[in-house]
């Protein structure tokens, strides 16, 4: 019984301690997205037209938001509100030029981190994401893609700040399912001019993506110095 009575003595008084450290911090953040994914299936339906698979080509987008963190000694919570730009182009033989794939985000994550050493973290958490706009340029009637099936997606990713900058570097995954839809490609101006539309299917609009950030902090503990939270 002495025991466990000390074992819980022990257990709330890491807890006090781990509160009475509590800091708060929040500021700005933008950069740059590398997106990854997407599958166009083609469907021939004459001479002239395109039956072939077309893999998405990794493209540079941005983005921009901002963030609070609230930190427990080495732990910390950070929710966010960013706005993003993802780009992704397909190489449709029947095209003269790549197919274009945009898709804007509005997200929230709310990540959960630790303080490894200094001013180095690592977290990883949900993602609430809300597709804003999603287009294939190059359809016959541009329209929205249906991007997700589910809002929540994933990241886990590091980063280290130094007084007010950092830098933070993190992977998202989709965690929806991939849906078959139709589309009606557009290739006028191909093969002498004959062109017409020519039937796919977006096999996967999934986009997952590696995000880079700077991070600018507005108000928080020791903007003018280096962290030392890891050193106590």
């Amino acid at each position: 019984m002495k025991k466990y009575l000390l074992s819980l003595i022990i257990i709330l008084a890491a807890t006090v301690s781990s509160f009475s450290q509590t800091t708060f911090s929040y500021g700005l953040k933008g950069g740059i997205n590398y997106s990854m994914g997407g599958e166009i299936q083609g469907e021939s339906s004459g001479e002239g037209y395109w039956d072939g698979i077309a893999e998405g080509e990794g493209a540079i987008g941005f983005h921009g938001g901002i963030f609070a963190q609230v930190n427990f000694g080495n732990f910390f919570i950070r929710p966010e509100v960013v706005y993003n730009s993802l780009t992704q182009e397909f190489a449709i033989p029947l095209r003269e030029e790549n197919t274009e794939y945009s898709v804007q985000t509005f997200t929230i994550p709310l990540l959960v981190g630790y303080n490894i050493y200094g001013p180095l973290d690592i977290y990883a958490g949900p993602v609430y994401s809300n597709v804003l706009d999603a287009k294939l340029f190059g359809e016959e009637t541009e329209r929205l893609i249906v991007v997700q099936n589910t809002p929540i997606n994933a990241q886990i990713g590091t980063k280290a700040e130094f007084g007010r900058f950092g830098l933070d570097i993190r992977y998202e995954h989709s965690l929806s399912n991939a849906e078959r839809q139709n589309l009606e490609m557009d290739n006028k101006g191909v093969f002498g001019g004959a062109g017409g539309a020519n039937r796919a299917y977006f096999e996967d609009a999934r986009l997952n993506q590696v995000i880079v950030s700077l991070i600018f902090k507005i108000g928080g503990p020791g903007l003018n110095e280096r962290r030392r939270r890891a050193c106590y």
